[in-house]
């Protein structure tokens, strides 16, 4: 498993839900990206009301319902790995923002493995 503390980037790529790359929805593409370039992880998250650049209101209201909501890609990692994902990231972007903010992890772990307990030891409710 990689170890992930410390001081670290976030990554955060903000677009709309209807852009696209190829015939991908565009946070599919970028997704996709990451975890095949090995970055830590990636989440993105659906925003219910938003504007950009071109003041464009973008809002989940009932009576409207809008196809093109609020988007964003979040990512921790080292700045090696996001700096080497940046270009590629760049070119998928027509339209949005990209930011980085140095983060303090304090913890980057996946779930213990089944009859563990979360400090490694064997389950004491497992029989012999």
């Amino acid at each position: 498993m990689r170890v992930l503390d410390g001081e670290q980037v976030l990554l955060r790529i903000f677009i709309g839900e209807a852009d696209r790359h190829g015939r991908q929805p565009l946070y599919r593409a970028l997704v996709d990206l990451l975890r095949r370039e090995g970055l830590a992880g990636a989440t993105v998250l659906r925003g219910v009301l938003g504007f950009g650049a071109k003041s464009h209101l973008h809002s989940a209201h009932l009576l409207r319902l809008s196809q093109d909501l609020p988007m964003v890609i979040e990512v921790v990692d080292t700045q090696e790995n996001l700096d080497r994902v940046l270009p590629e990231i760049d070119r998928m972007v027509g339209e949005g923002l990209i930011t980085l903010e140095k983060v303090r992890v304090i913890r980057y772990a996946p779930a213990p493995p089944a009859g563990q307990d979360p400090a490694g030891d064997a389950d004491a409710r497992q029989g012999p």
